[in-house]
């Protein structure tokens, strides 16, 4: 069996008297797009924080390549590989494209400039910035140098995309990336998932969309009532089983059920 590039087992999280994550488990395989799907207060949002460092487990584990791993932070995931477009982009309007890409991850200049003076390579963040887009497709966004805040939605989502792609070297998680946009630029987000998977970095999409998660997940983890209910394949399972499943109307079919 192919062995998950990205995993949890038993995840338990509890706020109070409200437990968010009754015993969660997760697999993400390589090479693949698996959407989670859940009614609202179902855990996805805590499954996903869990993964993504932003919070700590009461129980459970987590593994990479096979590997129990412990995040304290978001910055621990990030350095096990895995980066997270949330809802809210967590882009800087007022900074032009490049320094977003950089964002934490600055880059000095060569010598005594950037080893002393401590200034930024902004050219060379620029020049790298403009292959990541044109790597990702994305031809709408014409100059690195551009602010952020002069995008529109669309746009803004494919820099954080366009982020996450440039320094995730194991798990790409997107958090509701198609929300709040219109139909053409749902579009060109969901082409960018596809590219995303493309260059071999595997996705977890979280989503409220059915038509677009059927159109690009390989695999549906169904989420209820804080944990996992179904894992099921979009190619033998309707939507509205799907949905059904989600929201307890149906049992799941085989090892779920």
């Amino acid at each position: 069996m192919t062995t998950p590039v990205l995993q949890a087992r038993g995840l338990v999280k509890r706020y109070g008297r409200v437990t968010a994550l009754a015993g969660a488990d997760l697999e993400l395989l390589p090479g693949e797009i698996l959407a989670v799907i859940g009614d609202n207060g179902a855990g996805k949002s805590s499954l996903i924080k869990a993964l993504s460092g932003a919070v700590v487990p009461d129980e459970g584990e987590i593994l990479v390549d096979g590997r129990p791993v412990s995040f304290s932070s978001p910055i621990d995931a990030r350095d096990a590989g895995i980066e997270t477009v949330h809802q809210s982009l967590a882009v800087s309007p007022s900074l032009d494209i490049a320094a977003n890409l950089f964002l934490g991850r600055e880059r000095r200049r060569r010598g005594v400039l950037g080893s002393v003076f401590r200034m930024l390579d902004r050219n060379g963040m620029r020049d790298e910035a403009r292959r990541q887009l044109d790597a990702l497709g994305i031809m709408t966004i014409q100059n690195p140098g551009q602010a952020v805040e002069t995008l529109s939605g669309g746009q803004r989502q494919a820099v954080a995309v366009a982020r996450a792609a440039a320094f995730g070297s194991r798990v790409v998680i997107m958090d509701e990336p198609t929300a709040a946009l219109g139909v053409r630029e749902s579009r060109a987000v969901l082409d960018l998932v596809l590219q995303v998977r493309e260059r071999g970095l595997p996705v977890i999409l979280i989503s409220h969309n059915m038509p677009h998660v059927f159109e690009v997940a390989d695999r549906i983890h169904i989420q209820r009532l804080g944990r996992r209910k179904a894992v099921v394949d979009p190619k033998t399972v309707s939507m509205s089983d799907a949905v059904a499943i989600m929201t307890g109307a149906m049992e799941p079919p085989g090892q779920f059920a």
